[in-house]
């Protein structure tokens, strides 16, 4: 069994797309390759409200207004792998640390994956508030959570804590960037589908 390790963030545009285009290789080039793919954590936004932050006014600060040009780049990057990413479409970006607990959980529960896709889409496609823990606990129902239990995790400091601790892990190890693929021991920012494929043919070797 290949094992791949995804650093990525719910909120994080390239993340989508790194997850999109590593799911489309499995099954188009790789379709018979047993694979454990395992979500890590990372924060993009530790310290965001909990009522979320603009988009627009994040980029203003850092000196862009102009919010089609900065979107321009990951869209076309998203259409050349044949998913429709439309960025303008969330307005905020929130704090991720509760949705990395539940993709913790889901890990047990083996809807991990599954999981994570279902956060993305909540938040790119639906703009939804994935911080918000009873839009949490919609999102992970199909996913083998019950809306009680995910109440109880999120309610306890102790899991907040633990998921910290593992953020703070992925940073101390190198990942200074989302997605970063960890396959089969090979290390990868980001990558394009051919990318993607060479890494998990080297690993295979």
């Amino acid at each position: 069994m290949l094992k791949i390790d995804l650093y990525s963030d719910p909120i994080c545009p390239w993340c989508i797309i790194g997850t999109h285009r590593l799911d489309k290789v499995l099954r188009e080039r790789f379709p018979g390759l047993d694979v454990d793919i395992e979500h890590r954590p990372f924060e993009l936004h530790p310290g965001a409200p909990s009522e979320g932050f603009r988009i627009d006014e994040y980029f203003r600060r850092k000196g862009i207004s102009d919010l089609a040009s900065a979107f321009a780049r990951p869209e076309a990057e998203a259409r050349a792998s044949g998913l429709v990413l439309n960025l303008s479409k969330q307005h905020f970006g929130y704090r991720t640390v509760h949705a990395h607990t539940l993709l913790r959980h889901a890990r047990n529960r083996g809807t991990q994956h599954d999981l994570s896709t279902a956060l993305m889409d909540a938040n790119f496609h639906a703009a939804r508030n994935i911080s918000d823990k009873d839009v949490l606990a919609e999102i992970a129902a199909p996913h083998g959570f019950t809306a009680v239990e995910v109440q109880a995790i999120l309610a306890d400091p102790a899991e907040q804590a633990e998921t910290e601790r593992q953020t703070a892990a992925s940073r101390a190890m190198g990942v200074r960037s989302v997605p970063t693929f960890y396959i089969g021991g090979i290390v990868m920012g980001g990558g394009s589908e051919d990318e993607i494929a060479a890494a998990i043919e080297q690993a295979r070797r």
